[in-house]
């Protein structure tokens, strides 16, 4: 910028993408009341593509985004993965469930002593308000996050009912092995966002969903990078398998190379073909383009 004229000239994009607008979805700020009354946050993308327009009759699924972090946040900047999905029928809720940085201190301090319940309570609500306002089908209703959100994602489907159907990236399965193995930079972190290990080991054990795999009756897709060190496959295995022993609709697919967030475009562009497949059976609507199966174990 020319301070002098206020003539500006651009060096570089930080994309040289463009994409025609008939195809985005702009976000809408929305807050809802969650748990204890209180106020949570969120932007609703709702479905947009210039090319097809869906039957009056016909309310579209939701995809609940939970951001990892978990004490991060999401933002409406320009999300492709999102465009995915609002360029494609569906509607996306990211959520910026209680202890998401941005919304002052006491917000971002929900969290504490709280995560697995908080964060789960923000998403379930968020889906339901949704569905009172008419925006969204009630019965496509799915939950789908990464790390620390595909936490929040099993948390939704083994203790909640709200979910049909969800997506865990690399998610935590297990508070326990979690807390015992993480990397140093989050060493304690947890101590904050649960309670003191092991004097608190119970609440670990009780927000585990490893440890209640028996209520988690909802069909699952599930991606991992073999070499993640934060959240290692054996997380993710041992629900893979106890979704496969129960007979409840499952997909795994793993990566080779990959660590704790997939890196590789190919892999990227892979996952998100592979979960719009699983939603696809799952709820028995077509796809406009062929994309790659996926096995779906009892199915």
């Amino acid at each position: 910028m020319d301070l002098t004229t206020k003539e500006l000239e651009v060096l570089r994009y930080s994309s040289d993408v463009t994409i025609d607008a008939g195809y985005l979805s702009l976000p809408e700020a929305i807050e809802y009341e969650t748990s204890d009354g209180k106020t949570a946050y969120a932007l609703f993308y709702s479905p947009r593509n210039r090319d097809y327009t869906a039957p009056e009759t016909e309310k579209p699924p939701l995809i609940v985004k939970s951001h990892g972090g978990p004490t991060a946040a999401t933002s409406s900047s320009l999300n492709f993965n999102i465009q995915y999905w609002t360029s494609r029928g569906i509607a996306v809720l990211d959520v910026n469930y209680g202890g998401s940085t941005g919304y002052g201190r006491e917000y971002r301090q929900r969290l504490s002593g709280n995560w697995g319940i908080v964060d789960v309570d923000d998403c379930v609500f968020g889906a339901r308000y949704l569905v009172s306002r008419g925006d969204v089908d009630g019965a496509r209703l799915t939950i789908s996050g990464g790390s620390a959100g595909g936490y929040t994602t099993l948390c939704a489907l083994t203790f909640r009912d709200t979910f049909k159907a969800g997506a865990s990236y690399f998610g935590v399965s297990d508070l326990e092995a979690l807390v015992r193995d993480t990397h140093k930079f989050e060493s304690r972190y947890l101590d904050r966002l649960v309670g003191p290990y092991p004097q608190q080991r119970q609440i670990y054990q009780q927000r585990s969903p490893i440890n209640f795999s028996e209520r988690l009756d909802c069909p699952m897709i599930f991606f991992q990078g073999l070499e993640d060190r934060v959240v290692p496959p054996n997380q993710t295995e041992a629900m893979v398998t106890a979704l496969r022993t129960k007979g409840v609709p499952v997909a795994y697919i793993a990566f080779e190379g990959e660590q704790h967030g997939f890196r590789k475009a190919a892999n990227i562009e892979r996952s998100l073909s592979a979960e719009l497949y699983f939603y696809s059976r799952i709820f028995n609507f077509e796809i406009a383009q062929p994309v790659e199966p996926v096995v779906i174990e009892n199915f």
